[in-house]
């Protein structure tokens, strides 16, 4: 009798602790997540600037998402602001699929 108890038990015991392990280590694995600073500092700017992705998303005081490639006449005014929603993208394309439209001047 205990052997079939035994028998019936031990595959739910098992996947309980392979279940259980496997995601401490996913938790564990996972990247940190970015300090988030007060909206406006100078400091916001650094923390989602990823080397390479020089793109600025911008929104206007009108909600239009626009991003201003480097070299744009707006390029050095524009800032960015995560709390507002405002943030760096890699590629015109990231920018244009995450439906921010491309800066006219």
């Amino acid at each position: 009798m205990w052997r079939s108890l035994l028998a019936a038990r031990l595959p739910v015991t098992l996947a309980l602790l392979i279940g259980s392990s496997a995601a401490y280590f996913a938790v564990s694995d996972e990247p940190r997540l970015p300090t988030v600073h007060a909206a406006g500092s100078s400091s916001s700017q650094v923390a989602f600037h990823k080397p390479g992705c020089d793109i600025k998303g911008n929104i206007n005081e009108w909600g239009e998402h626009i991003y201003h490639l480097p070299g744009q006449a707006y390029y050095l005014a524009a800032r960015i602001n995560p709390a507002r929603g405002e943030r760096w993208f890699c590629s015109q394309w990231e920018a244009w699929w995450a439906g921010w439209r491309k800066a006219k001047v």
